[in-house]
């Protein structure tokens, strides 16, 4: 279960990371579903952090002790990656775009 919860938490990661790349890339093809695309993406992101409480809390439950200390640092450092990056990422898209419409 908490492969499954990691695997799930990497590749919402990713799909988070990757939509606003694609927004930013298509800027001047006007595209018309930007926001679609940046909703998608925060919405990846933040059920990739679900996932990562819930593997926790699976080691947690299972009174896995030494591979909670073992990874506590990973669990803490990489989420706080991710979000600070999402949120970088669609705060870009979302000024590219509104300076376009103006």
């Amino acid at each position: 279960m908490i492969g499954w919860l990691n695997l799930g938490s990497l590749v919402l990661g990713l799909i988070a990371w990757i939509l606003p790349v694609i927004n930013i890339i298509r800027n001047e093809k006007r595209s018309r579903n930007w926001v679609t695309l940046a909703v998608v993406s925060l919405s990846a992101c933040s059920i990739s952090l679900f996932f990562q409480i819930c593997s926790f809390y699976e080691r947690v439950k299972a009174e896995d002790w030494g591979a909670l200390m073992d990874t506590i640092s990973v669990i803490a450092s990489i989420p706080a990656i991710l979000l600070i990056g999402t949120i970088i990422l669609n705060a870009i898209t979302l000024f590219m775009y509104r300076n376009r419409a103006e």
